[in-house]
């Protein structure tokens, strides 16, 4: 048995409970995870509350998209990982299915990437939601060269931080604001 977190039911961070589930089996193109660290994002509570679609869902749910865990087995058909090798997870699932809140966890091969080994569990567990925010309106969905003026608003925020990285490295000229003149150092 293993302490999974999931919910059965939409509604405040009380709806969250900590079961103990059987020790689940990956399918082909899976992987499970022990999980060593864990993120929590704001899509996460979205959806727990009901305010983030939910496609296909049913309860109950689990939750999480991004992870660092140690693989302990393999679905028939995965390559390139090996049983012990630490990896994260790139928040690139559909979280009504997948979800990495627990001691285990179950996910996509394809979602898996090794990290800078230089990263703490708890720092290569961050690294994806805040860029992958910001990659598709700065470099998918628009054509940004180094001519261009790039607004980010609440720059201080992790995406906004992500945003500003990006621009830069594209080239642009970043205009960067916040709410408060207490974060305009940062």
């Amino acid at each position: 048995m293993v302490k999974v977190v999931r919910f059965h039911e939409l509604g405040s961070a009380n709806v969250l409970k900590v079961e103990d589930l059987p020790l689940e089996i990956p399918k082909a193109g899976e992987v499970r995870l022990k999980i060593l660290a864990f993120g929590l994002n704001r899509s996460e509570i979205q959806m727990r509350d009901g305010s983030y679609p939910m496609s296909n869902a049913a309860f109950p749910s689990k939750l999480g998209k991004e992870a660092v865990g140690e693989i302990e087995e393999l679905g028939e058909g995965v390559i390139g990982f090996n049983p012990g090798e630490r990896v994260t997870t790139i928040p690139c699932f559909d979280m009504s299915k997948y979800g990495v809140y627990g001691e285990s966890a179950i996910v996509p091969a394809f979602s898996l990437a090794k990290p800078p080994e230089n990263l703490s569990d708890i720092e290569a567990t961050a690294i994806w939601q805040q860029y992958l925010t910001a990659y598709g309106p700065l470099s998918l969905y628009s054509d940004l060269r180094s001519d261009n003026f790039v607004l980010i608003t609440a720059a201080t925020s992790s995406v906004g931080v992500g945003a500003i990285q990006m621009s830069k490295m594209l080239g642009a000229n970043v205009i960067a604001t916040t709410r408060s003149s207490s974060k305009t150092d940062a």
